[in-house]
């Protein structure tokens, strides 16, 4: 057993004893029921799992949780896609995936929304050229695996959040 203190999308769960071999995607569907972090292919390969995880020095990367044991996590902050809506009002990262139907089942959706948040933060932080955009954005989502809708509305989304803002996204180069 490991005793793990985590902060979850702004809360702090913990200290709480958790098995070793426990999983991250298994410790927040079954202890926290925070289901949006979905189970995959087990293997870290699709990152329907994804979760963010926001370090130290202002930085955010993704993770996935469906192999990576939660106690590995311990003392970390993270944000699920839980997260992503404040008040009761959706994101506009959310508001763009579903402006342009970015999803059709819907399973991938957590690990693609979490992935393009990291990319805006990033982005918002250190501003790219335009020319190099859609590299950019194909870049951050690859890896994540969608069964249902060929990627082309996920990065259409994203795309348009940062063309929506290009002062700051982009650098006026």
């Amino acid at each position: 057993m490991t005793s793990l203190t985590i902060t979850i999308n702004g809360r702090v769960y913990g200290p709480r004893d958790v098995r070793d071999k426990l999983t991250m995607n298994d410790f927040l569907r079954e202890y926290l029921g925070l289901t949006g972090a979905k189970f995959g292919c087990g293997a870290g390969q699709c990152l329907s799992c994804a979760i963010i995880v926001d370090s130290a020095d202002g930085t955010s990367y993704t993770s996935p949780t469906c192999i990576v044991p939660a106690a590995s996590f311990d003392g970390k902050s993270i944000r699920t896609v839980e997260g992503h809506a404040k008040d009761g009002e959706l994101s506009p990262l959310q508001k763009a995936f579903i402006a342009h139907f970015a999803f059709q089942c819907g399973y991938c959706t957590p690990g693609f929304l979490n992935e393009g948040q990291v990319l805006l933060e990033r982005l918002a932080k250190a501003p790219i050229a335009r020319a190099d955009l859609e590299k950019a954005i194909a870049k951050a989502l690859d890896g994540h695996l969608c069964r249902c809708t060929g990627y082309v509305k996920y990065n259409e989304a994203v795309r348009d959040m940062i063309l929506a803002d290009p002062v700051r996204y982009l650098r006026s180069s």
